[in-house]
């Protein structure tokens, strides 16, 4: 992958701010935030803080990724910020979180690329997906994730406290710095984004409009 954004860049990008943009809240995530556990099929059981998610092994919840392409075909990536608990500083889908009580996950994702990304956009869902994954001896990710797509035409304006960098990245140079340097990536993108390029190679093709092509 080529040299990260500067910060001056990223400090511009935040002055050139266009229509689908929106500035970021004070705070977006805590560690008391009510999660909704899962069981095997997806059904809600239940629900536990984010903290408790994440202890340990992890207890199964519900959680969401959205990737969000440009016009020309390529993926927005963010770098976690270092002070992330789990995985900090690596290389990762748009954005991903939880949906709260009562939210569908369409509304989690339009309202977490709001409040992360600064950016409006209108999610598609692609798949859904059980996965889980340890970090070191820290914590641990057990998700029932909802993958959705979408389209922009507008640079990020990310929250410090959620995203250290990011960067629009084209499939062919995503792919060479993937098998390059898994270990830069978070597990659950490598496994989305190997399932993105055999079953919706369309959404790094350029648009041909606003809508996803999938």
């Amino acid at each position: 992958m080529k040299p990260l954004i500067s910060s001056r860049a990223w400090e511009a990008s935040k002055a050139d701010s266009a229509p689908g943009q929106l500035s970021a809240p004070a705070a977006v995530s805590f560690p008391d935030e009510m999660l909704i556990l899962v069981d095997q099929d997806g059904r809600s059981i239940g629900e536990a803080s984010k903290q408790q998610c994440h202890e340990g092994r992890g207890l199964l919840h519900r959680a969401f990724s959205l990737l969000i392409f440009d016009q020309k075909g390529r993926l927005l990536l963010q770098q976690r910020a270092a002070g992330k608990l789990l995985w900090p500083g690596y290389w990762s889908n748009s954005c991903c979180s939880h949906p709260r009580t009562g939210e569908g996950l369409a509304a989690a994702a339009r309202r977490r690329s709001r409040e992360e990304l600064g950016l409006s956009v209108d999610p598609e869902l692609l798949f859904t997906f059980q996965y889980s994954a340890t970090y070191r001896n820290i914590g641990s990710e057990n998700e029932v994730c909802a993958v959705f797509a979408a389209r922009t035409d507008h640079a990020p304006t990310p929250h410090p406290h959620e995203v250290a960098d990011w960067r629009f990245v084209a499939a062919e140079e995503l792919n060479e710095a993937v098998e390059r340097d898994p270990d830069r990536f978070t597990p659950w993108f490598r496994l989305e984004w190997r399932r993105i390029l055999e079953e919706f190679p369309g959404l790094t093709l350029p648009a041909l409009g606003d809508a996803v092509q999938v």
